[in-house]
């Protein structure tokens, strides 16, 4: 150890013990002296081995109810001294010794603060100071210190010391220290925002993201792509089977199963691209499935498909005969997940384990990143406006109802065309409204023939509705807002339609 003629303290203080014993242990056997504070002391001493407590060390005791242990020149001295003759001989005029190896975690704050009942006064005290300030200066040092911020690195971190331990990998413990204190400060943060009444997006966008999977390529294979989850968050969806999800994957999956979350009656959502091709809602999610399917058969090959019940035999039986990339649902009866897994060994199989929709979206440009909150609202048919000569039918308006879900969930500019609880047509992404209009309808063929439509957006002009009438749709739901409105209802009562106002947009871009 260059100009150290022996081993310096091993400093361990820690809120969660586990395998603290085993780490001390080996630590001993390595010939590291122990050295730590109040807590965590009595731990390793009730493990039989010999340690020295700070206040010893320090000559002053834990003051302050224990929130002043190890701030102190003789605990940050040894940590801070770097591995030259100047430094080693300062701290021996001090009768100090270096301190090589520092283990240390956190106060529990996220966990307390997940209690939306927890007092301030509690909240507060699980706020930690000397921690984190030992956690810093050891990896500030790493040319020299180990830091273990986290207790499944202990074993790993045995191994290295007891071979030649290099500053790479002191530095790689070093970069995880520095980014647990990170988000230990932003959970903090995010508290005090909560506290202070800070509204959904708060005037900093508080996170701090950790990867989770690295994926083999982004968008296209000459992008490079993985997956990140903000610290103290847990996994949404764990794989069971099949390949590794890619790029594209999680983006239609996003798509697939945020439409899922509208419907109440078992549903299936057949996403292509992020966008619906395929929405249906039954008595049993097999009916449901097979008239998703029916919506467009053709674009469903290759698809990602959402289901919001556990998954049945029958209904993965009826998905025999056709190429699906991805299945997500709440749960898998044994018997469909075998049935499934034998499908094909890539089709990749996903569970939701409960974790809620995020409540704010990120979109990085070219200007910034971009942060919304996520549209959530729903507007119920009885606060819906009738604003044409021909009130909708009760069917009409269960299918309106029905589209008006589904449309949310297409990108802009977005058309849905339905018949009972079922999609028949869709129209996503297109630069003009019309536009949009026909290529639902084309989508749809003969089913546009009694169909009800849903429009994320106003219409603009009558155009979109005459092309609607043209293909046989007999009834509309869109938010209104026009200034060309009456022009739009003049157009749908000219024609026969019946024509509903939500007073709200549902823009997906």
């Amino acid at each position: 150890m260059g100009t150290l003629d022996r081993k310096g303290w091993a400093l361990l203080s820690v809120a969660d013990k586990r395998g603290l014993a085993e780490f001390a242990e080996g630590l001993t056997r390595l010939g590291y002296p122990l050295l730590a504070s109040g807590g965590t002391a009595r731990a390793i001493r009730d493990a039989g081995l010999d340690v020295t407590r700070v206040s010893d060390l320090t000559g002053f005791p834990e003051i302050l109810g224990g929130r002043v242990k190890t701030l102190h020149p003789a605990v940050h001295g040894g940590i801070l001294a770097r591995n030259t003759p100047e430094h080693m001989a300062e701290l021996k005029r001090h009768g100090l010794r270096p301190v090589d190896v520092v283990a240390v975690n956190l106060y529990p704050f996220r966990e307390t603060t997940a209690r939306l009942d927890v007092p301030e006064t509690e909240a507060v005290e699980q706020i930690d100071i000397g921690g984190v300030a030992l956690l810093r200066a050891a990896a500030k040092n790493f040319e020299r210190v180990t830091v273990v911020c986290d207790p499944d690195d202990y074993g790993e971190a045995l191994i290295q010391l007891q071979g030649e331990q290099t500053v790479a990998q002191r530095r790689a413990l070093a970069f995880k220290a520095f980014r647990h204190t990170a988000s230990y400060d932003i959970a903090i943060a995010k508290y005090l925002a909560r506290q202070t009444g800070e509204g959904a997006l708060p005037e900093m966008a508080l996170t701090s993201l950790r990867k989770v999977q690295t994926l083999r390529y982004g968008e296209n294979p000459h992008q490079s792509a993985a997956l990140y989850l903000p610290d103290g968050t847990e996994k949404a969806f764990v794989q069971l089977h099949g390949k590794e999800m890619s790029y594209n994957n999680w983006r239609d999956m996003d798509g697939a199963w945020n439409a899922i979350q509208d419907f109440d009656d078992p549903t299936v959502v057949i996403t292509k691209h992020a966008n619906p091709c395929g929405v249906a809602s039954a008595l049993s999610l097999v009916e449901a499935y097979q008239a998703a399917l029916a919506s467009d058969p053709v674009s469903a090959f290759g698809s990602v498909i959402a289901v919001n019940r556990p998954l049945d035999l029958e209904t993965a039986e009826a998905m025999k005969g056709l190429f699906i990339e991805v299945i997500v649902a709440p749960d898998y009866e044994p018997d469909a997940l075998a049935r499934l897994k034998r499908k094909s060994k890539n089709l990749r199989i996903l569970k939701h384990t409960g974790v809620p929709l995020p409540d704010s979206l990120w979109r990085t440009t070219a200007a910034g990143v971009l942060i919304n909150t996520p549209d959530r609202s729903m507007e119920p048919p009885e606060e819906w406006r009738v604003v044409t000569e021909r009130q909708p039918t009760e069917e009409e308006m269960r299918s309106m109802a029905f589209a008006w879900k589904v449309v949310k969930h297409v990108r802009s500019n977005a058309i849905v065309l339905a018949k009972g609880q079922a999609t028949v047509g869709v129209g996503a992404g297109q630069m003009s409204r019309v536009d949009a209009v026909k290529l639902a309808a084309w989508k749809a063929g003969d089913r546009a023939k009694g169909a009800v439509l849903a429009s994320d957006a106003f219409f603009p002009f009558p155009d979109g509705i005459e092309a609607a009438a043209d293909a046989g749709v007999t009834a509309v739901v869109q938010p209104g807002g026009s200034i060309r409105d009456q022009e739009v209802v003049d157009a749908a009562d000219r024609l026969g339609l019946a024509m509903a106002f939500t007073g709200v947009r549902h823009f997906l871009h």
